[in-house]
């Protein structure tokens, strides 16, 4: 907790006013600035898709062409599930409460947003129903792909510490995060054009973006692992209580 509260500097309107004048200066900095960076995401050059990935879902089995669902623009999340766990990801399950009442949006601008993960479609339907989910959840248990875009490890690159991870890192667990997109041109041609790992789906979560502006911030500096506090929507206790116990992302998974 950011004992600091107790002592912050208290000031007049007058002062109030002209402080905030002040960062929204440097909050219009940030924007023009993150718009320019958006652009060259966007200008990443990109890489032909040639394999033929084919995934398992309510509709039961679809190519990666097939997902895009007559839309060009496919945004794929990259949920951790491994096929031995009984359970997703927490965080993970905390990035999906955020992405699943915003797709019909993402539909009307000619985007196609789904979620994808190594465990058995029959372990993610089951989950998606605990959870009260309804966005589109396809299985790649069948497939390289959670492989091919580094979010799925086998336990002899791990000892070998060939499990790169968000290009530069080693992924130390089994699986992990990211998002991937694709677009599908008039020739029925799919490319990969970007995609982010680890902190660069932060702007992915809305609530962390809320958290960002309150006076305690994500209020999570100084733990072994940030996200110790996050749980399942339908497993946190009293709303009141703040969690401050050490949590594994793995735990009961």
């Amino acid at each position: 907790m950011n004992t600091s509260l107790n002592d912050h500097k208290i000031v007049s309107e007058e002062e109030w006013v002209k402080a905030r004048k002040e960062l929204l200066k440097k909050e219009k900095e940030f924007t023009a600035l993150r718009d320019q960076l958006s652009q060259q995401q966007r200008d990443l050059p990109w890489i032909a898709v040639h394999k033929e990935y084919v995934f398992e879902g309510k509709n039961g089995k679809q190519t990666l062409s097939e997902l895009f669902d007559g839309r060009s623009q496919l945004l794929v999340y990259h949920f951790m599930f491994d096929p031995c766990w009984n359970a997703g990801c927490p965080s993970c399950s905390f990035w999906a409460d955020n992405f699943n009442g915003i797709i019909v949006h993402l539909n009307r601008r000619d985007v196609t947003m789904i979620a994808v993960s190594h465990a058995p479609y029959g372990k993610l339907a089951a989950y998606q129903k605990r959870m009260g989910w309804d966005f589109k959840w396809v299985s790649s248990y069948d497939t390289d792909f959670n492989f091919d875009f580094h979010v799925s490890f086998t336990q002899d690159q791990s000892a070998k510490k060939e499990d790169s991870y968000n290009y530069t890192d080693q992924a130390w667990m089994s699986e992990r995060e990211g998002i991937s997109v694709f677009y599908k041109d008039s020739a029925g041609r799919v490319f990969h054009t970007y995609s982010a790992y680890a902190r660069g789906i932060d702007m992915l979560n809305a609530a962390y973006n809320y958290l960002d502006l309150v006076p305690k911030g994500r209020d999570e500096v100084g733990h072994a692992f940030p996200q110790f506090w996050v749980r399942r929507h339908d497993e946190y206790g009293d709303p009141r209580r703040i969690d401050t116990e050490y949590y594994d992302v793995t735990k009961n998974l």
